[in-house]
């Protein structure tokens, strides 16, 4: 006797006779249903995580919201693609990054840095901004401001003004 296996692709006998379709019907059936009521959920109500990544500045080159430090005209420079890739100028050095955004959650993955000559105190300000930033947890805007939390210390980012 021949026993069918459950990724044979005949179609199934149960009690002598054939199921109309195939045994699969029924899955796709409700993988259809499934995909539906995500699709509806995600994008019908225009809430929930959907529509909190379209507010993400993506596309935006946006500058720290703090004064330069002595001796220097530099502020740190967050350039964030389309794509969520990022090129961050820090107090001295610059690092490249990728930026996961989900619903009103952050996590901010930073490659290699540059290697420049710094004094002391941009060295620091550097290694200070790269805590805060693999430790950001969450975002927010406010008044057209990108607003990292979870970290050490709270992070603003405005847009460039021209």
């Amino acid at each position: 006797m021949i026993r069918h296996c459950a990724l044979d692709p005949r179609p199934s006998t149960r009690r002598g006779g054939p199921i109309p379709g195939g045994a699969r019907r029924p899955v796709r059936f409700a993988a259809a249903l499934g995909l539906l009521a995500a699709g509806l959920a995600a994008g019908g109500a225009g809430s929930g995580p959907a529509a909190a990544q379209a507010a993400f500045p993506y596309g935006q080159e946006l500058r720290m919201d703090t004064d330069p430090m002595k001796g220097s005209k530099k502020v740190p420079i967050l350039d964030i693609a389309d794509n969520g890739l990022a090129e961050i100028e820090l107090w001295c050095n610059a690092v490249k990054a990728r930026l996961v955004v989900a619903g009103d959650t952050v996590t901010v993955l930073v490659g290699p840095r540059t290697e420049r000559p710094c004094p002391p105190d941009r060295a620091r300000g550097d290694e200070e901004m790269l805590a805060a930033l693999n430790q950001a947890t969450h975002w927010r805007v406010v008044d057209d401001a990108l607003v990292l939390t979870g970290g050490p210390r709270e992070l603003r980012f405005r847009k460039q003004g021209n």
